[in-house]
């Protein structure tokens, strides 16, 4: 490999780096009080996303494909999804607790992704499907929002005392981010049926992904009947949310380590 073949390599590999360097600058920002702090968490933040499309779109151009064939790719799109709803929430509420844990969670997600890093390579075959693009939008989308919802949770469940203005506040958001990813998460199982079935022949075969998948869904289920009909609130309910998304996490990262199965190419 030639000098040239590795520049479209580092340039994507600086935007993603450069894209932490304005998340870890958003949350600094998040946390001062003063004139001009408002603008400087809104530019923050869009420059984190600005270099996350940028790395994303050299990664796309140079392996002249969409970015989903491994673990690394798909989180590179959930960092993109994770810096829009920063933005989003920057532009939106003025409560600083919500867009310093927005830029935690984007910072964080993006630190541990950076690990992961790898040269594009060419897709798997059971990857040649038009459903592969529905399966990871809407596995985006729905990560995305859980993701910032159990970053608001946490901060939820530390909180010194409950039954306060913040806290209610908190206790909404997380509950309306769940609400809004739920159907993703069960469009996410449907797609991914519908292209299990298109890949291996079958619409479920118990794959360790499927099978985790499907854990997570009835656990996000399990809270979204708590919370309405059992009425819990605040610090339970944040722990409810916070444990869901536990399995996302072993979903995302244990499965791929830990449990060979169909999908151990994404690693």
């Amino acid at each position: 490999m030639n000098r040239l073949d590795t520049l479209p390599v580092q340039a994507e590999a600086i935007l993603f780096i450069a894209q932490l360097g304005f998340l870890f600058m958003s949350m600094i920002v998040s946390v001062l009080k003063g004139r001009g702090i408002g603008v400087a968490r809104i530019v923050t933040a869009a420059l984190a996303l600005a270099a996350a499309l940028a790395s994303a779109t050299v990664r796309t151009v140079g392996a002249g494909r969409l970015p989903f064939a491994s673990m690394y790719e798909f989180g590179l799109l959930l960092c993109i999804a994770l810096d829009g709803l920063l933005v989003f929430m920057t532009l939106r509420y003025e409560e600083r607790a919500f867009s310093l844990s927005a830029s935690i969670a984007a910072f964080v997600f993006g630190s541990i992704m950076l690990f992961f890093f790898q040269k594009a390579r060419p897709l798997a075959p059971a990857l040649k499907s038009a459903w592969l693009g529905a399966h990871v939008a809407t596995a985006v989308i729905a990560y995305g929002c859980l993701s910032l919802s159990a970053a608001l949770a946490l901060a939820g469940f530390v909180s010194a005392k409950s039954g306060t203005d913040r806290v209610s506040r908190i206790e909404t958001l997380v509950n309306r981010l769940i609400v809004a990813a739920f159907p993703f998460l069960t469009l996410l199982i449907i797609t991914g049926a519908i292209w299990a079935e298109y890949a291996w022949g079958s619409f479920w075969r118990w794959d360790p992904k499927e099978t985790w998948a499907l854990v997570t869904w009835l656990a996000y289920l399990g809270y979204l009947h708590l919370t309405r009909s059992r009425g819990w609130k605040e610090r339970k309910a944040f722990a409810l949310a916070i444990a869901a998304f536990a399995l996302v996490l072993f979903t995302f990262f244990g499965v791929n380590f830990l449990l060979p199965g169909l999908h151990s190419y994404m690693r």
